[in-house]
């Protein structure tokens, strides 16, 4: 029995333990999750699916629409016996009992052959909203691909700087270890000591500050993927470099100086911008189906009936009809002007929009380029400051060391190390960012 429940009790730890392992997520596969579980994306698919529909009813206009009826009807007629009297005569008839059927069926076809362009119109404005439709939805998926890309560099980003508080705080307790014992022996006064415990105080509230940081950032991208927030996630690529060659930052400047190229690119390719010209599109063709209203319809018909008292005689009574019909709305109290204008209004209004759009665009790529440009120089100066600052530390120690130098000193200079370290670490990553903020303003991206 001790066995049984010695076993039991491991399967039990074994299963905790096994269910409370973290999921480690790439970046890609953290944007794949957020594909599939954001609800922006979710409805702009929906959006998509239903202008598609659509557009199929657009293209059912051009054909004819096509009914079948049919029904059965049945009368009963009781009348009882009675008298009555007519010119002095009183006649008696007898009580009556009489039911009828009615049989009947038929089909009918009717086939629009203009309408005042309205057809046209109406699949103009079909078509533009389904492309329109799946812009936006690109558009949403590059919005959510970079805002997922922009909180997992963060965390990351976090992670690193949890990494640099720890290896300090180890770094100052190792140093904290030989001031102890150097005071032991009568090398160092008491005041060292207490002046090296303090410091690690310090870094151990820095370790916490920085791991309570990278914890939130991990919840906030948790919520924006829609994962399960009761597990554990990790977020590891080892395929994103951070190591960033004098030759990439050189190739920044380019960039820069392109700014008219990227902007023609960002207005070919973006989606919302694409989007708003389809919608353009559909504006003109409401003006063309507004002006329709002055114009003639024109329609055919045709139909086949059967119909008889008996249901075995329904083919002896067949009637055939077809013809053309014209209808022209000669003056319908100004509606159709009013039509007319509101079309306009809302085409001009777009016009607008589509222009301010662009206007967008152009500040978007300034702005980008400005950041990818501030971001070249932090890391430029993050990187000297690290190998400064290292310096400093290394001789600052080797001072303290040999007693040519003081505590004080060795505090300063590690400080200032663990400040530049976190300052390149905060660089590097401002810099990726901005390199995936200007892919993401100029939209070529594919989804």
């Amino acid at each position: 029995m001790k066995f049984v429940y010695s076993a039991i009790i491991t399967l039990i730890f074994s299963t905790v333990i096994f269910a409370q392992e973290p999921v480690t997520l790439s970046l890609d596969k953290t944007v794949e999750l957020a594909f599939m579980n954001n609800a922006s994306i979710i409805q702009a698919r929906n959006d998509v699916d239903a202008a598609s529909s659509g557009m199929l009813a657009a293209y059912g206009s051009y054909l004819p629409s096509i009914s079948l009826s049919g029904g059965w009807n049945r009368s009963q007629n009781d009348q009882a016996a009675g008298e009555r009297s007519y010119q002095g005569l009183v006649q008696t008839f007898p009580a009556t009992f009489s039911v009828r059927n009615s049989f009947s069926t038929g089909i009918n076809a009717r086939y629009t052959i203009f309408d005042g362009l309205k057809r046209e119109s109406n699949f103009t404005r079909a078509s533009a909203s389904a492309k329109s439709s799946e812009y936006i939805s690109n558009r949403m998926k590059q919005t959510i691909r970079f805002q997922v890309g922009s909180a997992y560099l963060n965390v990351l980003r976090l992670d690193q700087l949890v990494k640099v508080s720890e290896e300090n705080l180890k770094k100052d307790n190792r140093q904290l270890e030989r001031i102890t014992e150097s005071n032991r022996i009568g090398a160092l006064s008491l005041a060292d000591v207490y002046r090296q415990q303090s410091q690690v105080a310090a870094d151990e509230l820095s370790v916490i500050n920085a791991q309570n940081n990278y914890d939130k950032a991990k919840a906030d991208l948790v919520a924006l993927i829609g994962l399960d927030m009761t597990k554990k996630y990790e977020f590891i690529d080892p395929g994103m470099s951070t190591n960033i060659d004098q030759a990439e930052l050189n190739d920044v400047q380019t960039k820069i100086s392109n700014i008219d190229e990227y902007t023609k690119r960002a207005i070919s390719s973006r989606p919302d911008y694409l989007a708003m010209s389809e919608n353009l599109s559909s504006s003109e063709a409401g003006v063309t189906s507004a002006w329709g209203g002055y114009l003639p319809s024109v329609s055919a018909s045709a139909s086949y009936d059967i119909g008889a008292t008996e249901f075995s005689k329904m083919k002896d009574n067949k009637t055939i009809s077809w013809g053309i019909g014209l209808n022209w709305n000669i003056f319908d109290g100004f509606l159709t002007n009013q039509s007319i204008q509101t079309a306009t209004v809302n085409k001009k209004n777009t016009e607008v929009q589509l222009k301010q759009a662009e206007r967008e665009i152009i500040v978007e790529i300034q702005k980008v380029l400005l950041d990818l440009e501030a971001a070249k120089k932090q890391v430029e100066v993050s990187q000297k400051g690290v190998k400064s600052a290292s310096e400093d530390s290394r001789i600052a120690e080797e001072r303290y060391n040999l007693g040519a130098g003081t505590l004080l000193d060795l505090l300063t200079a590690n400080a200032g190390l663990v400040n530049a370290q976190a300052n390149n670490i905060n660089a590097v990553y401002f810099y990726i960012t901005a390199k995936r903020n200007l892919e993401y303003v100029l939209g070529e991206r594919k989804e």
